[in-house]
């Protein structure tokens, strides 16, 4: 097929009146190609349109392709099933050109920054083995300084508030300063409501961007490309930095990725010619300094000391001091750490356990020699109630198991059951109760109650009391 260029050589030289045969020598083309180009007239070259089998069948395709919800496969089985047989790669070839199921394209753009102008933050879960453990799902936060793609980056079991803010300051004391702006998304951990230009950070979130000198920017919904410079590298991180390598635990974790992200400020990047160290040598005049003093960054809480001895915290619990029972405290939760203040004075600090564990913890100083940990093996009410009868001895075994350390209460319970009712009632309501897997001590002597019933506490008749039936007929 000609192209544009020797068509136009065509229609100039027979305009010239320079006669067909001439044109195809001089050109080297044959003289019924040279009669078509004059005969059309056109200097551009005409498109070729082809008959497919699937154009009389266009809005067919476009049904069956909403009817099967974009299942192309599902598309391909309903025609052959309306006898219109057809290749597999023919209906995907159609449907591409004919825009069914492709989402147009749309231009990405390109942003430009200036030294000191604007840095991304985003985060972004990653699957990561730990040790021996079964691969866990980890929060990996990142800052980017867009002029010179400064990159700082650490992985968190959780991602709060809390956690974010521990983040930004270590990173901007990371780059020695903060650009004028950061771009995030529409995070609900940085974001209190509203969304792209409306958004509002948080009170805390909005404290700490006046405290370091920069705003936080939201970019419109969807619009991931607004935040490039911190999406890309995550990608990178997942496939560069989890591969090969071993972790014993999320601080090791956190301390190989950060000696990662000097190797990779260090490295040369081929559209910047430079590396990313290099560039931050102009950036780092730009950025705004820090402030003299970074104050501790935590997360107040109020709580009221139990009568055990503890305080609450994300299904937690924390042992106080017994001097505190019954008192509110104030407890700062820091990224490691679990500080507890009585008014201003510091009562104790616990190390940050993982939320949702349900258990308590105690420091050495607030266990009683003792408390919670008796030995109730060498208690004499245990040997006396197992040597009792075999129903008492299965029934101590099961509530050990059930309440563990905590089973001094419930074996003086059954001791004090063991005194006041005849033992043969205790075993029967007992057995009872093992059978159902009852271990309520108060529901069990119910039942010792309502087996004694008639036996040992009966009520008097009326005529052996004529006092009480006088009385009733005066």
């Amino acid at each position: 097929m000609l192209n544009r260029d020797m068509r136009i050589a065509i229609l100039t030289l027979a305009k010239n009146k320079v006669k067909i045969r001439q044109i195809a020598r001089e050109l080297g083309i044959g003289r019924k190609t040279v009669k078509r180009v004059l005969l059309s007239g056109e200097q551009d070259v005409p498109r070729q349109v082809r008959l497919e089998q699937l154009t009389p069948h266009l809005q067919m395709v476009r049904d069956l392709f909403e009817s099967c919800e974009g299942n192309r496969v599902r598309v391909h089985e309903e025609l052959h099933a309306r006898k219109i047989n057809i290749a597999y790669t023919t209906l995907t070839d159609f449907c591409r050109r004919n825009d069914i199921g492709v989402k147009p394209k749309v231009r990405t753009g390109h942003y430009h920054f200036d030294p000191g102008q604007e840095m991304q933050h985003d985060t972004s879960p990653h699957k990561i083995v730990i040790g021996d453990q079964s691969q866990r799902t980890l929060q990996c936060a990142s800052l980017v300084l867009c002029y010179s793609r400064m990159i700082y980056t650490q992985v968190f079991e959780r991602w709060t508030r809390l956690e974010c803010r521990h983040f930004l300051s270590e990173a901007l004391q990371f780059f020695g300063g903060s650009c004028q702006q950061c771009m995030i998304d529409n995070s609900s951990v940085v974001i209190a409501h509203g969304s792209g230009a409306s958004a509002q950070p948080a009170t805390e979130m909005e404290a700490l961007g006046d405290r370091f000198g920069f705003k936080f920017i939201a970019h419109a919904v969807g619009d991931a490309n607004r935040s490039a410079r911190v999406e890309r590298p995550f990608h990178y991180i997942e496939n560069n930095f989890y591969v090969g390598r071993q972790f014993t635990d999320l601080p090791d974790l956190n301390t190989q990725l950060l000696q990662w992200c000097h190797k990779a400020n260090g490295r040369i990047k081929r559209h910047l010619h430079a590396s990313p160290i290099q560039l931050f040598a102009a950036e780092k005049t730009a950025l705004r300094p820090l402030p003299l003093y970074i104050p501790p960054i935590y997360a107040l809480h109020n709580r009221r000391v139990t009568s055990d001895g503890y305080i609450s915290l994300h299904n937690n619990r924390y042992s106080v001091s017994e001097k505190l029972i019954g008192r509110m405290v104030e407890v700062r939760e820091k990224r490691d750490e679990i500080e507890i203040y009585d008014g201003p004075h510091l009562s104790s600090v616990h190390e940050r356990r993982s939320p949702g564990t349900g258990k308590r913890f105690t420091l050495p100083e607030h266990r009683r020699q003792g408390q919670f940990s008796e030995n109730t093996h060498n208690r004499p009410e245990r040997k006396l109630l197992a040597g009792a009868s075999n129903e008492l001895a299965e029934l101590i075994k099961r509530l050990d198991k059930h309440h563990g350390r905590r089973l001094v209460r419930p074996l003086r319970h059954l001791y004090r059951i063991y005194l006041d009712y005849p033992l043969p009632a205790i075993n029967a309501a007992v057995e009872a109760a093992l059978r159902y897997g009852l271990l309520d001590l108060f529901r069990i002597e119910k039942m010792i109650l309502r087996e004694l019933s008639g036996q040992y506490f009966l009520l008097p008749e009326s005529e052996d009391h004529p006092d009480e039936s006088e009385t009733e007929n005066e």
